[in-house]
């Protein structure tokens, strides 16, 4: 079994059902001020954390080339969603795209057994792997969950990379 290859499988995966997810969205749903947390910066905060966590560190984040630093966490957008400009469907399905490149390039060089490369991440590369699936699974179900109750959209799980 190559280990490598099955990370890199599930997060096909994850960032499948993540893709599913910013698709079926219907407009209304995108930018809805119904919940705490609009739908476009849920999907815009996993996929940064996605970015961030396949780096070698975090100095060596090259951004997306529309990145909002105050939009990575969830918290602004309880303290300035009046203030915040939402992102396009079409602009976090262009990150996404970079995301997914990303597992390609970094996981062929990750040394699985090295530091997390992140201060607040006590564990090693391999179980950042995980832990970072883990996060984008989790705001995919948040997702999901919002498009099945609000919008009656039925989304198919994804098991692995599909080819």
């Amino acid at each position: 079994m190559d280990v490598k290859e099955t990370i890199k499988s599930q997060f096909y995966a994850s960032l499948e059902m993540l893709r599913n997810a910013i698709v079926k969205c219907p407009e209304t749903l995108w930018t809805s001020s119904d919940y705490k947390t609009p739908f476009w910066h849920i999907a815009y905060h996993a996929l940064f954390y996605t970015h961030l966590y396949l780096q070698p560190s975090t100095d060596d984040l090259v951004p997306w080339e529309k990145h909002k630093e105050a939009y990575r966490s969830l918290r602004s957008s309880e303290e300035k969603a009046e203030m915040m400009e939402p992102f396009r469907k079409d602009e976090i399905l262009a990150y996404h795209e970079l995301c997914w490149q990303q597992v390609e390039e970094q996981m062929m060089c990750i040394d699985l057994e090295a530091e997390s490369g992140f201060d607040w991440i006590p564990f090693n590369k391999f179980e950042l792997q995980i832990y970072n699936i883990r996060h984008i699974q989790q705001h995919t179900g948040e997702l999901y969950e919002r498009l099945g109750t609000r919008e009656d959209i039925e989304l198919a799980w994804v098991g692995m990379k599909q080819e």
